[in-house]
């Protein structure tokens, strides 16, 4: 994965984006390529937390790509074998990464972002009905189901967990662009629907950078779903070829660890 963009920030985000945390924090953006045609995973890091209770609500993500599961071996990183040629692997905060060992596809090798739920129906029913996916697959034995935007895109499965979703503290949420002019009518739809939007229609700024627009949603479950207006996103996201030096010198001159234990003292747990 490449660091496409780092960002840093003084105070919390109105809309939430790093959490119910009110300091300083930073966003990276890693992916495969550019945030126009891939999927990209936003690495929030928020300067006075240690770490954070993990829920059941992120079940991990899923890459199609043998060279994932060479590097792994390379480096000694603890590999589980679930079924014939996938791979369990576990990121430092305790995150699932599942490894197919095929060849990387052309397009984008993150082919599902896996989430649970409590309710497999009354969530496709939200998915689909209500935000517009396409049904690719459903298993009713399974609890589950593959949904997605598009043939060419990363797809979302939705996994029954068995009970309630519990989101732990560490505070996740899938984001999709659209058309600036789509999202009053996605807020009024959810209003219309008596659906929860966590964040009205707001503009949230980055500095030296574009203004977006988005609407936050939530959904059966819980789960946070950001829209935001594709015109000012697309300048937002361009790849910043100075994405590598900034987050290194963000965290050479981050000395929290080093503080916090001349002080004897413990990082926060969320």
């Amino acid at each position: 994965l490449q660091v496409l963009r780092h960002e840093e920030f003084e105070e919390g985000c109105k809309a939430s984006c790093n959490g119910p945390y009110d300091g300083k924090w930073s966003k990276t953006m890693v992916g495969y390529g550019p945030e126009d045609n891939h999927f990209v995973a936003e690495l929030t890091y928020n300067y006075g937390i240690g770490e954070y209770c993990l829920g059941n609500d992120f079940l991990g993500i899923t890459l199609v790509s043998s060279q994932a599961v060479s590097n792994a071996k390379k480096m000694g990183w603890p590999l589980k074998e679930i079924t014939s040629g996938v791979f369990e692997a576990e990121a430092p905060g305790g995150y699932k990464f599942y490894l197919e060992d095929k060849e990387q596809p052309k397009q984008d090798p993150v082919w599902k972002v896996t989430l649970g739920v409590s309710n497999l129906q009354k969530s496709v029913s939200y998915w689909s009905g209500l935000l517009g996916m396409k049904i690719y697959e459903k298993d009713e034995e399974e609890q589950r189901a593959l949904l997605g935007y598009a043939d060419n895109q990363c797809k979302l499965e939705l996994k029954a967990v068995g009970g309630a979703v519990d989101h732990g503290t560490a505070f996740g949420r899938i984001a999709f662009s659209c058309a600036k002019d789509e999202l009053p009518s996605i807020e009024a739809l959810m209003k219309k629907e008596n659906q929860k939007i966590l964040t009205p229609l707001v503009s949230l700024d980055t500095p030296g950078k574009a203004t977006v627009q988005v609407v936050i949603l939530a959904d059966p479950d819980g789960h946070e779903i950001c829209f935001v207006g594709d015109e000012a996103f697309r300048e937002l996201s361009k790849v910043d070829p100075n994405g590598d030096k900034l987050l290194d010198d963000a965290m050479a001159a981050d000395k929290s660890d080093k503080w916090f234990a001349e002080h004897n003292m413990k990082k926060v747990s969320a």
